[in-house]
């Protein structure tokens, strides 16, 4: 690599340094803890448990309904960086609200959250469709496993600094842990904002051929293009297997993401307990996520991911049956080990299946898939935790989601492998 690539996978994966903060901080740390205790002071744990799941479903929906056609749009008119900053900025002053909302005012917080988790995972959309533009061939997978790495250490190292500011507000001139957390959420919008410019500055805009200016006719040829796009799909049997598996899988992954927290509270674990685990998840993950980029080299890429597959279904096995803060903290570690490797290996070895060009509506697919499975995934734990009254029970469903993916990832052809 020449530097200039070099400096353009570096401001390229500085994105997920940059919006990992907002994943880690908010999403999997302070938010559920804050909508229990602040927001929702007094209500029934199950309550809270089944608004929070709704509610990241129903933002899930949202993004996964405009995703692809933002995508084909984003490729005929040349906007994916564009659309990548514009869904930041929305994130950004949508985390910054959650800073200033009452206590009480469950309604106003979930909605600054649903919205910050829809443009948060929009302009995930075309950050990842620029990865074939930034990295080829092997490169490829390099590059998406330092974006994951540089994420775990971003996201954890200011969420520890946010989680000292929560233990010892005085020490930083704050006069209670609350007003900590939410000046948290306000560090995590600048800092997301902050580091998201290297990516504006130095990864170029990809260029397009074709680019009709009329909205009218972009709408129309973006719907005709998700049309092609599909019943392409459905003869590129590789191709369809990969993203249903793909769709079970990461199901599973994301639901132990956005539901960990509140899953360890409504079992009676300690906040404290709970933040001191996702810390071990980010710092456990970092350096584990940038080798599963250098393991490919040796073992592919589906052989790691299946291997995460499984590691994760027996995860889900050993939480059901969690009772002290220690199993926490082991079960951190192991999803720490494999959580950035599943992702950033998927990601790569999609970008590897598809044209280039075309990045932005296959990625919109891709992560279209990804927030349907966010919507079935919460939405699962939702209902099993209201029908049974057990949260336990809810985390179980996931484990057919696991074995299902895998079983089909299985079957997928690995693409070859370029050497560059």
């Amino acid at each position: 690599m020449d530097q200039t690539q070099k400096k353009k996978i570096f401001s390229w994966a500085l994105y997920d340094w940059a919006n990992s903060a907002y994943s880690t901080t908010v999403m999997a740390g302070f938010f559920p803890i804050f909508f229990k205790s602040y927001w929702s002071h007094g209500t029934d744990a199950v309550v809270t448990t089944a608004r929070l799941g709704t509610a990241i479903s129903v933002s899930s929906l949202a993004i996964a309904l405009l995703s692809p056609t933002l995508g084909v749009i984003a490729d005929l008119k040349g906007f994916k960086k564009l659309f990548c900053m514009i869904f930041t900025v929305v994130g950004v002053l949508s985390c910054a609200a959650m800073g200033f909302i009452p206590m009480g005012d469950w309604l106003a917080a979930i909605i600054a959250y649903g919205v910050a988790m829809a443009a948060f995972n929009a302009a995930s959309v075309f950050y990842d469709s620029l990865l074939p533009y930034v990295a080829q061939g092997r490169t490829m997978d390099y590059a998406s496993s330092l974006g994951y790495a540089m994420g775990y250490l971003g996201g954890g190292v200011l969420f520890l600094v946010n989680v000292l500011m929560y233990l010892f507000p005085a020490t930083f001139g704050i006069p209670d842990g609350v007003t900590a957390v939410k000046i948290s959420f306000v560090m995590v919008a600048v800092w997301w904002l902050v580091f998201s410019l290297p990516l504006a500055k130095n990864v170029p805009e990809p260029h397009v051929q074709i680019s009709p200016h009329n909205i009218w006719r972009l709408t129309q040829e973006s719907i005709k293009t998700l049309r092609r796009t599909f019943k392409a799909l459905l003869h590129e049997k590789n191709l369809l297997i990969f993203m249903i598996a793909y769709w079970l899988y990461i199901d599973g992954v994301y639901t132990v993401m956005t539901m960990a927290v509140d899953y360890g509270i409504s079992i009676g674990f300690e906040a404290k307990d709970l933040i001191a685990a996702l810390l071990i998840t980010q710092f456990i993950g970092f350096p584990c996520a940038y080798f599963f980029g250098t393991f490919t080299k040796r073992w592919g890429t589906k052989a790691p991911i299946l291997a995460c597959i499984v590691i994760y279904a027996f995860t889900v096995i050993a939480a059901t049956w969690m009772s002290q803060a220690w199993h926490f903290y082991l079960l951190a570690t192991v999803i720490g080990m494999v959580q950035g490797g599943v992702q950033s290996l998927s990601r790569s070895m999609f970008g590897r299946m598809i044209k280039p060009e075309e990045s932005g509506e296959y990625f919109g697919l891709f992560n279209l898939v990804g927030r349907f499975a966010s919507i079935l995934g919460p939405l699962v734990v939702a209902v099993g935790v209201t029908v049974t009254g057990n949260s336990r029970m809810g985390m179980m469903g996931l484990l057919v989601l696991f074995v299902l993916g895998g079983g089909l990832l299985a079957l997928v052809r690995e693409p070859a492998r370029e050497s560059a």
